[in-house]
């Protein structure tokens, strides 16, 4: 995955099954937040977070944790039964920790927007399923116990992210809808959709993450099919090359809807042909 300008752009060669680039989709109840993932750079753990989104374990989770000016945190907790009195948040089933890939590949800093992993405070290669998103920029965690590693950055949804900085109160009551409920224990930073001594699950602020997931198959008489998750509310075009460097060409535009479009390219096989989908920010 590579960005080039107001765009995201995910290369795909022509072949019988080729996997492009990631791009993770953060739904929730105020709007999607959408993250570049840097999977060249941080392979590892791009990888370890797709293990989760995978294996459907980020699907439903809970923001457990909110300091307005500094991060929001999750991926510790599903959310289950929210629709029923007995709604429980078991923690994730870990897969192990991962090594801290800080200094592997470009180094990212701990800048506004951009997404790392949480770990064990004093343990350097301790990170499994938690990750945090910065609100503001955070220079200092870069230099924490080997640095806490930034994996991807938010490039569409920051009017979802600015929310949880707009703390301005108006006749007692906060503009952005967004409460932080505190209380000793756990659970005790918990991002909220309305202030309550005892928030119910319907004011828990729950999000479901899906990946951006591009694929090109094989079809009848030399076609390809091509499919993805879309990124809603904005143009996604497919384009194609037979030349290196590219001279691209649009197969198809259309506005995305957050659902999996498919797309048929009749023509000859050839096999330089690669395709890219770009998607307008």
């Amino acid at each position: 995955m590579r960005r080039f300008g107001p765009f995201l752009v995910v290369l795909i060669a022509a072949g019988s099954l080729c996997r492009g680039g990631t791009l993770a989709q953060f739904h929730t109840i105020i709007g999607d937040i959408e993250v570049e993932l840097y999977d060249q750079d941080k392979p590892v753990t791009v990888q370890n977070f797709i293990r989760y989104v995978s294996s459907g374990q980020y699907h439903t989770i809970l923001v457990h944790r909110w300091e307005p000016g500094f991060v929001i945190q999750g991926g510790g907790f599903s959310a289950t039964n929210l629709t029923n009195i007995d709604a429980t948040f078991p923690a994730i089933t870990s897969y192990g920790p991962i090594t801290n890939e800080f200094g592997v590949g470009r180094t990212f800093s701990n800048d506004y927007g951009t997404i790392a992993m949480a770990r064990v405070g004093g343990q350097t290669n301790s990170a499994i399923s938690q990750w945090f998103i910065n609100l503001t920029n955070n220079a200092f965690l870069d230099t924490v116990d080997g640095g806490f590693t930034v994996f991807g950055r938010v490039v569409g949804g920051t009017n979802v992210l600015n929310r949880f900085n707009d703390l301005k109160l108006v006749n007692g009551v906060y503009t952005n809808a967004i409460y932080r409920y505190q209380r000793e224990g756990a659970f005790g930073e918990l991002p909220v959709l309305r202030v309550s001594t005892n928030p119910t699950t319907y004011n828990l602020f729950i999000t479901d993450i899906t990946l951006l997931n591009v694929q090109v198959r094989p079809g009848d008489n030399g076609s390809r099919q091509i499919s993805w998750t879309s990124v809603s509310n904005r143009l996604n075009t497919v384009e194609f090359t037979t030349n290196f460097p590219p001279t691209w060409q649009s197969l198809t535009a259309t506005n995305g809807t957050g659902n999996t479009i498919d797309v048929r390219d009749d023509s000859p096989v050839d096999p330089r042909r690669f395709y890219r989908l770009r998607v307008d920010y």
